[in-house]
Parts: C-alpha cells; structure tokens; sequence
C-alpha cells in the first residue's frame, strides 16, 4: 500500500538569515537513500530550489511523516542547532490519529532497540535498548459507523505528542505498545484497520505529522518557536470523523 506525495504541500513555514523551516508533505524523503532508489525529489532539494543555496538538514522526519522540517542557511547555524537535537533540547510536538481511545495523558517510557530499514542500513538491527519516552495527550476521540469484525463502531482518538528522545521511529513503536497504533502505519500498525481508512477515505497515509518545534535561534539566542498545520488530506479525515480540535493550537 503506497501513499502518493502531494508536493503541492510542500511550503515554507519559516526563513531568516540562518533558518529555513518547511513543511513536508508525507511520503516525500528528506533527502537521497538506498532504501528507495527510485525516488527522483527529495526534500533537501526543494528547499534549496526553494532559496536558491545550499541548505544544511538539521535532523530528519520519516518519509511517511508529513510535517515540520528545519535546515541551517549556513554550517555555522547547522552545528549550533544540530546540537540543541543532540542534547535533547528542542522541543518537539507531534500530532497522531490512533486506533481506540488512551487514557487521557501519560508517559510512555519503554527503551527501544534500533531497527535498521534494509540490508543496505549502515547501522545494524539489534544493540542494547536504548531510553525511549514519549508523552501524549488526547485531544479528542471521535467514533466511526464502519464495521470491522465483530465490531458495528471502530473508536480512534486525536493525539498530541512530545518525544523526549528520537530513537528511530519512537512514537510509531511507542504508541503500538500501548496498543494504539497509528492509523496507516504499515511496519507498526494495524492493517485491518488501515485497510479500512484506504476503502473509506480513497487514499493511504500515515497520520502521524510534526506540527510543532522549539529552538534557541543560532544568532539572537532567543527561542524560535515553529508551527505547522496539518496537511489537507489529514485535515479532511479529522474532519469526516467530526473531531473539533483546533489544529493549529499552541503549546501548554
């Protein structure tokens, strides 16, 4: 089940001297790799076609994850930035469509092994876990008259997410072992229930996006705080479903 790439959705979110954010939609790559030889537009391209210079990425979103993605103008700005990632000291926020409905807010603190994506991975699968916590919020839960095995309603609930770490697909693997996996994740999810939002919605992807995300700013030292909305297509399910969360809202 392939998503198809709306670069219509591609747009900047933010630029200065120092910072390009944009927004990416889902099933675009960050930039070239091995694991999908066949992709001919990257991300790291359009944003440099974008400025016309040479972008520097400062960290990374799946291919399938639509959503914030930031670069440094210059390599000074890159390694300043690129460090806050490291030392854990931007704050990200997610936003996810789940199967059923989570307690109200937790944390889920479960260490995560690294899973390499191919063969081809320079990394090898395996290693000693590694700490993993990611806290939610449900925003709202919404019910569905579609019938899914012995079920006449299916439940699925809006969530906000705050990864503290970035292990490789932490939120994916988290929110499956709580048992509410993300709605069209394919390596992690549920595929009876994402078979039924293709049927029903007329189109695949994962509704998992990056909406949010808090930097010190390279030159001013001041804190730059970035914002996405959701991509169309996440928008118009949240909306088939009735949810009347405010999608741009802000952080607590």
């Amino acid at each position: 089940m392939q998503s198809q790439c709306d670069l219509n959705a591609f747009t900047v979110v933010h630029r200065d001297d120092a910072l390009l954010a944009v927004h990416k939609p889902a099933a675009l790559l960050v930039h070239r790799s091995p694991i999908d030889r066949h992709e001919t537009r990257f991300a790291l391209q359009m944003a440099r076609d974008c400025v016309g210079q040479r972008v520097h990425a400062v960290h990374r979103l799946d291919k399938a994850t639509s959503g914030l993605l930031l670069f440094a103008l210059d390599a000074d700005s890159a390694r300043h930035v690129s460090h806050q990632f490291e030392q854990r000291a931007v704050e990200k926020r997610y936003r996810a469509l789940v199967r059923g409905w989570p307690p109200a807010a937790g944390c889920i603190d479960k260490p995560l092994r690294y899973k390499a994506d191919a063969p081809t991975d320079v990394r090898a699968s395996g290693g000693a876990p590694q700490q993993a916590r990611t806290h939610f919020r449900c925003l709202a839960t919404a019910t569905l008259d579609q019938p899914l095995g012995r079920f006449p309603q299916q439940r699925y609930a809006l969530l906000e997410l705050r990864p503290e770490t970035g292990r490789k697909h932490q939120i994916r693997r988290h929110l499956n072992h709580i048992g509410h996996p993300i709605i069209g994740d394919v390596n992690h999810g549920d595929r009876h229930h994402n078979h039924l939002f293709h049927n029903w919605r007329g189109y695949h992807r994962l509704y998992l996006a990056a909406v949010g995300l808090r930097v010190t700013h390279p030159q001013s030292q001041q804190p730059l705080d970035l914002r996405a909305p959701l991509q169309a297509d996440f928008q118009s399910t949240l909306a088939a479903l009735g949810v009347p969360v405010p999608l741009d809202a802000p952080p607590d």
